[in-house]
């Protein structure tokens, strides 16, 4: 067998991963770590061999690739190289079989695509990876050399131009010229123009031959390439529907299953019992054991702390501080003393009651998959959705519900140590995300101005204000202020991809979130929003990376990790896990939990370097006090599956109040149809207001295109600044309530909260509002 030495691979390859490999009777399989890049399929013992150690290598464009049963596979080269491979799991079978048939037809077509252009152009050899970017970066540089042709060739016709007419003003002069002393000057002028216009001549034939030459070389390879794309799109369609088709028939069986298959277990067990008995003399001295579905080990470990740090004692405990040597319970009795989260006895004022029910959601059959197979690998906000998939709320009003537990906020306000309040933050971050564990439907996209206000002053004591401030990239600003003493602000812009089997949503920006008291200053990044089984199967949601939630003002830091759910995990589903650590890095407490049920902290008393991991990494080893909840997420109200799952909060939020601005969400009329069941109407009526939006936006362009040619109308663009309809350019559209401004900390423009909607209000003063409804 071959055991040649290939190039190392990089950080582009094509896939990568952990397969079983048969080597000889006595060993059976063994765990090996392959590498697929550039046509090669590469192996080692372990991802460290990578950069010194190859143990062999097949060249795909030559091999033939079997499938055996539901998890084996074999490839082969005609004889010299054959590897019996094994996956973990039919699914990432299935994976390496794709991956590996589309790299044997690109290795092939290239090959192919050599040996035909040799003559005609030099080949561009394919980067690490696809060679996609290759490609790519040929087609730019043939595009660019076309266009500087064109140029020339535009250059040529302008001389031409130019001297021919002055070559015709020539001749018509010496034509009316008498015979004279004035005659040989005139002669010579003409002829020189003359040459001029020979050699203008001259430069455009050969300009228009060099462009007919190089479109007539890579005509046949542009054609080739659409090929290619073509076929690939239909081998992408074919696998897509054959991965459905496998993950509906996975679903089933593992639903029907009571314990896992012995595979998974113990992979010996599924040994060969027949075929080629040819090992590789490298592994016959191996003696890797077997693991099950690979997971991210922890990156801590917490025990509980020693008996030393639960006596009461004012002094310090093995050098450390007395604010971290205090025991559970003294910090619990001096939060509660210091912070009393009771409040005081006030008057009695009647608290408006509000809705707990909204109309049954309709039973609408819909064919996804006829809707969402031209949409792949298009943004999500740019699709056009019926209303059969969104729920009765706006993107806007979900932003607010952010604040379903602002009580967490409120306590944070109280407390007097900067470290205590970040993990009452950290706290708030992971419930935003509580009330999407079942809320599948999409939010209706905001119009451009759309505002939501939720005045919550009289019974929670805040009120919050969004708006939708850009469409195209499509964002919203949110401002929420509170009597406890705290500032919340944010503006998220939404990037969104359907994947074919799942839609993953990344929010853009950071929220930002102020302490009147302390000063502190706190922001943070939302995490990646995967919603699974687009197609087959039930919808379910995750949320899965990892973020920090940062104090400006004092350095602390809480960094947050939210691990994405697998079925073979032996971790707690939707688990996240964080440490609050000072400014010099050191560790304080401790949280961990789910984002869809409760989270819990701790505070640490002792920390040290433990044990090395499943992949070498030292994990720190923290010594804590007994956790204690800091967060639980509120029940949700009684038949909530029929009413979009919605939580206590979401139910009131679409409810009709008077004095709201004429802009707001809840005098949405799609909107409010598909609340009230009427979902016919609401897709109408969801047509009417995109296409009333698309004219506004193409009148805000003409506008701006008069006023940029009209210097007349430049001058009066005053009167322009007092409309929200101002510019014209969607880009420079003015909100009516944010501005944008330099955020000093991040250096970003961020759109913030100017004031004035709340004494619009009062006053009942909406004129300056556009008509978007």
């Amino acid at each position: 067998m071959s055991e040649s030495k290939p190039p190392t691979p990089t950080p582009g390859d094509t896939y990568k991963g952990w397969l079983f490999k048969w080597t000889n009777y006595i060993k059976g399989y063994q765990r090996r770590w392959f590498v697929l890049s550039n046509g090669l399929l590469s192996y080692y013992r372990t991802q460290a061999e990578m950069g010194h150690t190859c143990r062999g290598t097949i060249n795909l464009a030559t091999a033939n690739i079997a499938v055996e049963d539901s998890c084996n596979f074999v490839i082969s080269n005609g004889g010299a190289q054959t590897y019996h491979l094994k996956a973990s799991s039919e699914v990432e079978r299935q994976r390496w079989i794709t991956a590996l048939e589309l790299a044997k037809a690109k290795a092939v077509r290239m090959q192919a695509e050599s040996d035909d252009s040799g003559d005609d152009c030099p080949a561009v050899p394919p980067t690490s990876g696809q060679g996609g970017g290759g490609r790519n970066s040929e087609i730019q540089s043939t595009l660019r050399t076309l266009s500087s042709k064109v140029e020339d060739l535009n250059t040529c016709n302008d001389l031409i131009v130019k001297h021919g007419s002055a070559l015709q003003r020539s001749l018509s002069e010496l034509e009316g010229l008498c015979v004279g002393g004035d005659m040989g000057e005139k002669m010579r002028q003409v002829t020189e123009r003359a040459t001029l216009f020979r050699i203008t001549s001259n430069a455009m034939i050969n300009a228009c031959r060099d462009f007919l030459s190089l479109a007539q070389n890579h005509s046949k390879r542009w054609q080739k390439a659409l090929q290619v794309e073509r076929d690939q799109r239909i081998r992408l369609e074919e696998t897509l529907e054959q991965l459905a088709k496998q993950h509906n028939h996975l679903e089933r069986a593992f639903r029907g299953a009571t314990v896992l298959p012995p595979s998974f277990s113990n992979p010996n067990l599924g040994s060969k019992g027949g075929g080629s008995g040819k090992g590789d003399a490298s592994d016959e001295d191996d003696d890797n054991e077997f693991f099950d579905a690979m997971e991210d080990p922890a990156e801590f470990i917490t025990v509980p702390a020693e008996t030393k740090y639960h006596r009461r004692s004012g002094s310090n405990v093995s050098g450390i501080s007395s604010e971290t040597g205090m025991d559970d319970q003294s910090f619990d009795e001096l939060s509660l003393a210091s912070n009393p989260e009771s409040p005081q006895p006030l008057e009695l004022e009647p608290v408006r009651q509000r809705r707990t029910h909204i109309p049954d959601k309709p039973n609408y059959y819909l064919n996804l998959w006829s809707i969402m197979k031209n949409c792949i690998g298009k943004e999500l906000s740019k699709i056009p959705m019926p209303v059969n998939f969104n729920e009765p709320l706006s993107m806007l009003q979900r932003l607010s519900e952010d604040l379903e537990y602002y009580e967490l906020l409120d306590k944070a306000a109280k407390c007097q140590s900067s470290l205590e309040q970040m993990c009452y933050v950290a706290a708030f971050t992971v419930s935003s995300y509580s009330t999407t564990v079942h809320r599948t439907g999409k939010p209706f996209n905001p119009l451009l101005g759309e505002t939501f206000e939720l005045d919550r002053l009289s019974d929670c004591g805040y009120r919050s204000l969004c708006e939708q401030v850009s469409h195209h990239p499509p964002a919203a600003a949110h401002h929420a202020m509170s009597e406890k003493g705290w500032t919340l602000r944010q503006e998220i812009t939404l990037a969104s991809k359907f994947r074919g089997k799942y839609i993953s949503i990344m929010p853009l920006g950071s929220v930002q979130c102020f302490f009147d008291k302390s000063n502190n200053h706190y922001s943070w990044k939302k995490v990646t929003t995967t919603i699974h089984n687009i197609i087959v199967g039930k919808l379910w949601i995750d949320q899965s990376g990892e973020t920090d939630v940062v104090n400006h003002k004092t350095g602390d830091r809480c960094h947050l990790k939210f691990t994405p759910y697998s079925y073979f995990s032996r971790d707690v589903p939707r688990k996240v896990t964080g440490v609050v650590t000072d400014k010099d890095g050191k560790a304080h407490y401790v949280l961990s939990g789910t984002w869809d049920e409760k989270m819990e902290f701790s505070r640490v008393m002792q920390s040290s370097k433990g044990e090395n991991g499943t992949e070498g990494k030292q994990r720190t080893v923290y010594q804590t006090l007994k956790a204690k909840e800091i967060w639980k997420k509120n029940p949700l109200p009684e038949g909530a599956e029929n009413m979009y799952f919605f939580s206590s909060l979401a139910l009131t939020l679409n409810e009709a109040e008077e004095g709201v601005a004429p802009t707001d969400s809840r005098r949405r009329p799609d909107q409010r149809l598909m609340e009230d069941g009427r979902w016919d109407e609401a897709n109408a009526e969801k047509q009417r207001l995109e296409e009333k939006q698309r004219i506004v936006r193409r009148e805000r362009e003409r506008e701006a295109v008069k006023a940029a040619s009209s210097p007349e109308e430049a001058v009066s663009e005053d009167s322009i600044n007092d409309s929200p309809l101002k510019s014209a350019h969607p880009d420079n559209y003015q909100p009516m309530w944010f501005e944008k401004l330099d955020d000093p900390v991040s250096g970003e423009s961020l759109h913030v909260y100017k004031g004035g909607y709340w004494e619009a209000k009062e006053q009942g003063s909406w004129d300056v509002c556009p008509d978007i409804f």
